[in-house]
């Protein structure tokens, strides 16, 4: 058995002199960061692990000013694409050694503040993921002053690379599948003024969906144009009332999530409607339980966009040559097209 006093007294030099290499060498092997060669990092294990040897994070923390923390924000956690981005990032900075400490600032008066001032000026984190969060041009400032990066996610965010789907694209695209389909009594389920406080989605999506039903010449109507919530159980109430309303029903509604057009489905089910025979149903999302009900839809994987996110703030964190002042690099996500049963060809076509 190691004997803890003696592993606790071995320093990273010993380690350096064991596997015969620099000092230097030894941290990049075991922190992870800089080029190694794979025969130097294998050396350098080997060696701390039959010295006993651990990195000391707080250590190596001190000395490079680093706290191996990322902050990540999050309007909320109980919605479920929130949740899942906020799995991806966690999974790739425990890939890569770092600690991460969430910020739920949506429900909280001055809980955005709080992170990009009181705590990162106190230096706590090395960088932040913004996760559906419109950063300021002032809010940008207060983080580049302090030296610490920012990657966004959910929308363009001037100064900051991003990382976001073009949501008006996407929205054309679902609507275009239900006209290709022949559907032109189409219905949209969007968000409530309440989301549109950052990056306007709703307002994207449903300009998406209008864009398509203009360019085919379809008239949209007003009164299926319908506001709601982002749950399954918000937009089961207005799709029952959208589908029982007098005056004829429509035969497709696109979703701007997947937990709306879920809610749709199950309205429909209730009614006593058959998806897609009755009426068909599109959302964009990807959620897990899209597949148990059938549900086509664009998915833009939260969990692989929460963990590119994360892995864009590393590598802004990483060192290396300067960029000359040019730009953060963004990305535009393309989600996948997932057709599956809760879209067909209207009953009068066939």
């Amino acid at each position: 058995m190691r004997d803890e006093s003696t592993a606790a007294s071995v320093s990273i030099r010993d380690v350096a002199g064991a596997a015969g290499v620099s000092v230097a060498t030894v941290s990049r092997a075991l922190s992870g960061r800089g080029n190694v060669s794979e025969r130097s990092r294998r050396r350098v294990l080997e060696a701390a692990e039959a010295l006993g040897f651990v990195l000391s994070y707080t250590a190596s923390s001190l000395a490079s000013g680093r706290t191996r923390n990322i902050g990540v924000m999050v309007p909320t956690v109980r919605r479920w694409f929130f949740s899942t981005v906020l799995e991806g990032a966690s999974t790739a900075l425990l890939e890569a050694g770092y600690d991460l400490t969430l910020y739920n600032t949506g429900e909280q008066a001055g809980g955005r503040q709080s992170v990009l001032t009181d705590f990162l000026r106190r230096q706590r984190l090395d960088g932040v993921v913004a996760v559906s969060l419109e950063l300021s041009p002032d809010e940008v400032a207060q983080l580049l002053k302090v030296g610490r990066p920012v990657v966004g996610l959910g929308g363009p965010i001037e100064g900051v690379a991003t990382l976001h789907i073009d949501d008006f694209s996407v929205a054309r695209l679902a609507t275009e599948h239900l006209l290709g389909l022949g559907h032109c009594d189409i219905a949209h389920l969007s968000g409530t003024p309440e989301f549109e406080r950052d990056f306007a989605l709703p307002a994207n999506r449903r300009l998406g969906f209008e864009a398509a039903m203009r360019d085919a010449g379809v008239a949209v109507r007003p009164e299926w144009l319908v506001p709601t919530d982002f749950t399954i159980a918000g937009a089961n109430a207005a799709a029952k009332r959208l589908l029982g309303a007098p005056g004829g029903r429509p035969t497709a509604i696109f979703a701007a999530s997947d937990e709306m057009a879920i809610g749709a489905i199950i309205a429909a089910q209730q009614l006593g409607l058959q998806v897609p025979y009755d009426v068909s149903v599109i959302g964009i999302d990807g959620h897990e339980l899209g597949e148990l009900y059938g549900l086509t839809t664009f998915d833009q994987e939260p969990a692989r966009q929460g963990a590119e996110a994360a892995r864009m703030l590393l590598s802004e964190l990483a060192p290396g040559p300067s960029d000359g002042g040019l730009a953060p690099r963004s990305r535009i996500f393309d989600p996948e097209f997932v057709v599956r049963a809760s879209t067909a060809v209207p009953q009068h076509r066939r």
